[in-house]
């Protein structure tokens, strides 16, 4: 046996390095991908009444613009978890770039509707690639700061989210939808052009045994950082001891290999299997409901922005805003409450690494709760512009700290795959939320949409309560075992 004082293990080479000029890359090219993730999801917030107009589409063509981009996305997001699960999160990201980039820019180009919609669930299926974005850049943080970090990264989710209303404010009412579309695609382009930057993850490279591809990145890391690494070799996650591990994930049986042997992962399949692992399924269908119910309630209230906003309802004499006919009105209230999304990922900061992730998530669903009761009946434009701002602050913290707790309740072994398919199951409540509560809004059953949002928050809340376990501070896992048999 190696003298244990002369290895240090990953978690520890990355507390030396600390966080800086490197990390700094490395979240700035996350932040990229984020940024056009969260453009071109918004961007299905303004383009609908305009196509629909050009080419005389029926209400229900006009939604399937917006449906085929959050099947699209379903469907990416489970694919790029596994290749970047499986094949290294370089080529995830790559492959991202490339489908996101192509449909994103094409779609602009569009010569009917059917290529239209062809497009756009291409482009769907590569921003479906948001999650290994998450995980990549959650790899490179200390554990001591992660959460702090992670909240910071969801900031550029925000910074797409203005940016897109800022440039639909701009553009759509000089230029049209195609300009919109093709302005809209160059962070998709900028994340293709910088990808040669990019390194893969050390800690994917040692769970794979390439402890000295991963000793480069980390040494050259450490020059950037103007810091130094541990004295000593790397020492492969794969045979170190398990210990503290143990200590941190006690029922969980991560990377024990004293007394449990390890779940490979050869093939997507394989890799799926795992999330419904006795010792995982718990967190798994949890986590599903909670990632369910923050799309559910996060889109809905952007699309409960606009209805309300544009007084598209047939009772909107009782609506809350005033009635017109003006797009700036959509433009403005869009803009507005997307504001809200920067002192809600403030208030995550704060709280994520005091109180935990699970904490941080039960108040902040309790508090976004408490935001939308006064819109159970009509109120003046005031009141609902501020409830509609709050409710979106919380949720979009709850969103932002579901999207930390995921990737560090996962190994590496299987974490683009797991959050992959939980994001996955919060495309289906951005895919239902549309049908389901605009409907009621614009139905005139302002109450009755209003009423289940609430009841989805509190499932939620109910998820994060019932989580077995709590992520705060704790090391990365890498593999996933179960005990032996006796």
């Amino acid at each position: 046996m190696t003298d244990q004082g002369s290895a240090y293990t990953l978690d520890e080479a990355l507390l030396a390095i600390g966080f800086g000029k490197f990390q700094g890359w490395i979240i700035a090219y996350a932040g990229l991908g984020s940024i056009a993730e969260a453009m071109e999801v918004m961007i299905l917030s303004f383009i609908g009444p305009s196509v629909r107009s050009e080419w005389n589409l029926s209400s229900t063509e006009e939604s399937l613009i917006t449906t085929v981009v959050f099947v699209g996305m379903l469907i990416g997001a489970y694919s790029w978890g596994v290749i970047s699960d499986n094949y290294g999160r370089r080529k995830g990201l790559l492959s991202i770039a490339i489908v996101t980039s192509g449909a994103s820019l094409l779609s602009a180009f569009s010569p009917n509707y059917i290529s239209l919609v062809i497009l756009r669930c291409i482009g769907g299926i590569g921003l479906g690639g948001g999650p290994t974005y998450n995980s990549w850049f959650l790899e490179f943080v200390p554990a001591p700061s992660r959460g702090t970090w992670m909240v910071i990264f969801a900031t550029f989710w925000t910074i797409g989210t203005i940016v897109e209303a800022s440039l639909a404010w701009i553009i759509m009412p000089r230029l049209g939808w195609r300009w919109l579309l093709a302005i809209s695609s160059l962070p998709t382009l900028a994340a293709l052009i910088f990808y040669g930057l990019v390194p893969e993850s050390p800690r994917y490279l040692c769970l794979k045994g390439q402890t000295t591809e991963a000793h480069d990145i980390l040494k050259r890391a450490a020059a950037m950082n103007q810091t130094q690494l541990p004295p000593g070799f790397l020492l492969s996650d794969q045979i170190a001891s398990s210990d503290d591990e143990l200590d941190t994930l006690e029922d969980t049986y991560l990377l024990s290999p004293k007394t449990s042997k390890t779940i490979s992962s050869k093939t997507g399949f394989s890799t799926l299997w795992m999330l419904f692992s006795p010792n995982l399924i718990k967190t798994t269908f949890l986590l599903w409901g909670v990632f369910f119910g923050n799309a559910f309630s996060y889109y809905g209230i952007i699309l409960l922005t606009s209805q309300l906003s544009n007084g598209q309802t047939q009772c909107s004499s009782l609506t809350s805003f005033s009635v017109t006919d003006s797009q700036d009105s959509t433009y403005r209230d869009v803009f507005i409450t997307s504001l809200a999304e920067v002192p809600g990922l403030v208030f995550s900061a704060f709280v994520v690494d005091r109180i935990g992730r699970k904490h941080s998530m039960e108040l902040m669903f309790f508090i976004g709760f408490i935001f939308l009761l006064p819109l159970l009946s009509y109120q003046f434009e005031v009141l609902t512009t501020i409830s509609l701002f709050g409710s979106r602050m919380f949720i979009v913290g709850t969103f932002t700290v579901a999207n930390i707790y995921a990737p560090e309740i996962y190994p590496t072994s299987m974490r683009a795959t797991g959050v992959g398919v939980a994001s996955s199951v919060g495309r289906v409540g951005g895919i239902v939320c549309p049908l389901v509560a605009v409907y009621l809004v614009s139905g005139c059953h302002q109450t009755t949409a209003i009423i289940l949002f609430e009841i989805v928050i509190i499932l939620s809340g109910l998820c994060v309560t019932f989580f077995p376990h709590e992520t705060m501070a704790r090391g990365l896992a890498d593999t996933l075992s179960v005990p032996n048999s006796p």
